[in-house]
């Protein structure tokens, strides 16, 4: 379901019929941004300079200034190697689904992006990292790379100029640890998806040891409206620090799971209640997570902090994927963990020791104290394991993913964690209110 917010950019297309079609964008303004680059002789650095005057921070989770973060790529002049882009498109954190529409609706916005910043960067190429399961996006996304070739808007002298990009697409295989940057760079060289250490950086020593570019999918689906309305016109929505429009994912216990586009800045409360119709069934909010699984849960009394970079750090979380997750009263938080622990134990690739053991151990113990067999130095373990598993001790942050979560619930649903292990089951169970397992069943039905 997309329903757009009263000022919209990112979704004006997507509900129009046939909007993943070079005609339909087209005739709606599509690739205009790229023919006013090469045509007007608009210069490579002007474009990274409006890009980087825009403030638009990445939303792939960490939230770097995008513009900055072109500005790492070495200076052609002094390094001549061949340079790349990656456009991470694997979207693997759980609750988050927002590339998904973007590439299957409108997937032409998506190689204009990528052609802009191919430009700005003196691009060979651009590769574009698909999760495996997203296969009609994946498809959509193909054809629209074939009828922009048709077009002469990829391939060699773009629009008769001497510009050239080719836009290639790669299909990964479910693996969550390739959403992470160099991961998915191993991946796309053939490799098992083993992140790398850092330094050296991607800028420096990337896709096949050249100087490398990683972006996420809405990051680059804003620069060609940057490039055409103005940094200062993308300034005037959000806040200062965010700003711009984001694509907010929300799902779990609400009447109307989507994807709605809403300023950076907003509440979260107005994202549930007026955008998602609020917590379903008539019940009460319990805890959410702002922005996919690996920021973790927050309480219910936290509902109204801003959604943007700075307000959630304030409240000790991260804005993430802008992904809300939803849990109701009668949500079992111990379960929640669980099923989150055992999706990291999973996905470890087990480079890391801290990460390899340490999700395991998380899992064991959240296992345990959900099937009733609680001990009662369990919470002081699984605190003791977060943290020397995070932050940043690990070659890459899965190990913090899994961390973090485990952090919140302890933080802020200690009593919940310590009734599981007092009572051997589910105290709202025993009260009556039917407990996850009743909830997970509704949600899944």
């Amino acid at each position: 379901m997309i329903t757009p917010a009263s000022e919209t950019y990112l979704l004006t297309r997507a509900e129009q019929p046939g909007s993943h079609t070079i005609e339909v964008f087209k005739r709606l303004g599509g690739y205009a941004a790229i023919e006013k680059v090469l045509k007007q002789g608009i210069s490579r650095s002007d474009v990274t300079t409006e890009v980087k005057n825009s403030g638009l921070r990445g939303r792939g989770g960490a939230g770097f200034p995008t513009g900055l973060k072109w500005t790492f790529m070495p200076d052609p002049e002094k390094d001549p190697r061949t340079r790349y882009m990656a456009v991470n498109a694997d979207e693997s954190e759980p609750g988050t689904c927002k590339d998904r529409v973007l590439m299957r609706e409108d997937p032409h916005g998506l190689i204009e992006g990528c052609l802009l910043a191919a430009y700005a960067m003196q691009l060979s190429a651009v590769y574009i990292y698909v999760r495996g399961e997203y296969r009609v996006p994946y498809d959509r996304l193909q054809a629209a790379i074939d009828e922009a070739r048709a077009a002469n808007l990829v391939g060699e002298n773009i629009l008769g100029t001497d510009f050239s990009c080719e836009i290639h697409m790669h299909k990964g295989a479910g693996a969550y640890i390739c959403g992470e940057e160099t991961g998915l760079m191993e991946s796309l060289e053939g490799k098992r998806g083993h992140p790398r250490p850092k330094p050296p950086f991607p800028a420096g020593f990337g896709l096949w040891g050249q100087p490398t570019t990683v972006n996420n999918v809405e990051s680059i689906f804003n620069v060609p409206f940057i490039i055409n309305k103005g940094a200062q016109w993308f300034r005037g929505m959000g806040t200062e620090a965010s700003p711009g429009n984001f694509l907010c994912g929300i799902s779990g216990h609400v009447n109307r799971p989507g994807i709605y586009e809403v300023p950076l800045g907003i509440s979260a409360e107005t994202i549930l209640n007026e955008y998602a119709g609020g917590v379903w069934k008539g019940r009460k909010l319990k805890g959410w997570f702002p922005g996919g699984s690996s920021t973790g849960i927050l309480p219910a009394e936290m509902i109204s902090t801003a959604m943007d970079h700075d307000s959630i750090k304030g409240v000790g979380s991260m804005f993430g994927t802008g992904a809300m997750i939803i849990l109701d009263e009668t949500a079992c938080t111990v379960r929640a963990s669980r099923v989150l622990a055992h999706f990291y134990d999973h996905e470890s690739c087990g480079q890391c020791s801290q990460c390899r053991e340490g999700t395991q151990w998380l899992y064991q113990i959240f296992a345990r104290i959900e099937a009733g067999k609680g001990e009662v130095g369990d919470l002081e373990a699984l605190e003791r394991i977060s943290k020397q598993m995070a932050p940043g001790k690990t070659i890459c942050a899965l190990a913090d993913a899994a961390a973090i979560p485990t952090l919140a619930v302890l933080r802020h649903f200690h009593d919940e964690l310590e009734a599981h292990i007092r009572e051997g089951c589910c105290p709202l169970r025993s009260k009556g209110e039917g407990g996850q397992s009743q909830s997970a069943q509704e949600v899944h039905a």
